[in-house]
């Protein structure tokens, strides 16, 4: 870590710089043994400690907000919802903070969240017993039901963006796909990873709220089978892929495609699929649990037989699945029924914005956040750049 003290005329005073990498930090002075804690696509983020609230927190720092229209949107969508949502099983903001004095000069937002040690994908890897895994699947149920309460269907949920502590309390870490970002079948390159989308988004169709339960299910195979279990390279390999394990479904299925899909789907060799036995069988399982819940593979094979369902009409629901004999050995009112949040305002997804307007909406947030928390930061800033 390299400390840059040349960029520091157009800051807030209080501020200091930070240089990972190609990225650079500023962040408020409270902020100390700042560490990079890696790179993805919608940001940089390092971990730190808050001298203020005496607790070690990750700052999202949001990479290039303003780049484009889409940028803009998904970051200001990202700041409404994580400031709407309060549930254990969602990933609290904290705080947040530009550094920049006023809108002309604004161009970075910080967002300041708990710390947590590991994310899903570290986590498959280790060998989980039933009581594990059991207690991570019911958290993540927990937290998409309360985006639910919300209005929000996530529709995107995967291993990377589940965080957990060692003591295996889980935390969803984002809000999924806006409403207005579809998936079509036949085009999109594969940009991102879709191995844990479900049939009806992959084919572009209608859904509804258990199209997270799909995610989940892949993500309970692929702690069971230690690999993901449809690596499809585009749309129509990860639909060849779900085939050819679950089967070709039924044709009332079929009927409720796009007619070019439909006609694509039903030109596919048509597979018999295998029985859950087959493609869990036993030996993949921990053993039977000997605690007093008493969970089994042959619990854990049900649920999983349940979520991956390819016709949404057939499969389990959020409801349904958190009193699962496997899952509801966990079940405590005040998480699974937690206050729902304020209802999220979904004419954002839909709203059409030029980059600068986004920025002005953003900037607004983030004014109205620091006045709200941090009312002392504030002064100081207008303070010191005479005014605002």
């Amino acid at each position: 870590m390299a400390t840059n003290p040349t960029e520091s005329s157009n800051v807030r005073s209080g501020y200091r710089h930070s240089v990972f990498g190609d990225t650079v930090f500023c962040m408020p002075e409270r902020y100390v043994d700042v560490v990079p804690r890696g790179i993805g696509a919608q940001g940089t983020v390092c971990a730190a400690y808050d001298t203020v609230t005496a607790q070690n927190v990750a700052i999202k720092k949001l990479s290039r907000p303003f780049q484009n229209v889409t940028h803009a949107k998904r970051a200001y969508r990202e700041f409404k919802l994580m400031k709407l949502v309060n549930h254990k099983n969602i990933i609290g903001l904290l705080n947040a903070f530009t550094p920049q004095r006023s809108l002309d000069e604004f161009q970075d937002v910080y967002l300041v969240m708990e710390l947590m040690d590991a994310n899903l994908c570290q986590v498959i890897q280790m060998d989980l017993d039933h009581e594990r895994m059991s207690y991570l699947l019911y958290q993540m149920l927990c937290g998409i039901k309360h985006l639910h309460s919300a209005g929000i269907i996530h529709r995107d949920l995967k291993p990377s963006n589940i965080v957990v502590k060692s003591d295996c309390t889980l935390k969803i870490l984002d809000f999924g796909l806006a409403r207005t970002a579809g998936t079509t079948f036949m085009m999109t390159p594969y940009v991102v990873t879709r191995y844990y989308r479900a049939p009806e988004v992959i084919l572009g169709m209608g859904y509804k709220e258990n199209v997270d339960i799909w995610s989940v299910g892949c993500i309970m195979g692929e702690m069971i089978r230690g690999g993901v279990l449809f690596p499809g390279t585009d749309h129509i390999d990860q639909w060849n892929k779900i085939i050819e394990q679950l089967g070709t479904p039924a044709q009332e299925f079929m009927q409720r495609l796009q007619p070019t899909v439909r006609n694509y789907v039903e030109n596919r060799p048509r597979y018999p699929g295998y029985p859950f036995e087959r493609l869990f069988p036993d030996v993949l399982f921990p053993s039977d649990s000997s605690e007093h819940n008493r969970l089994k593979a042959s619990q854990a094979r049900d649920l999983l037989s349940r979520m991956l369902v390819i016709d949404p009409e057939r499969r389990i629901s959020v409801d349904e699945a958190l009193l699962h004999n496997y899952i509801n050995v966990w079940y405590d009112e005040g998480e699974v029924n937690a206050p729902a949040p304020g209802p999220y305002d979904h004419s954002v997804d839909e709203r059409e914005h030029t980059v600068d307007q986004w920025k002005e909406l953003i900037y607004q947030e983030v004014m109205e956040y620091e006045t709200s928390h941090n009312p002392a930061a504030v002064a100081a800033s207008s303070e010191s750049s005479g005014s605002r």
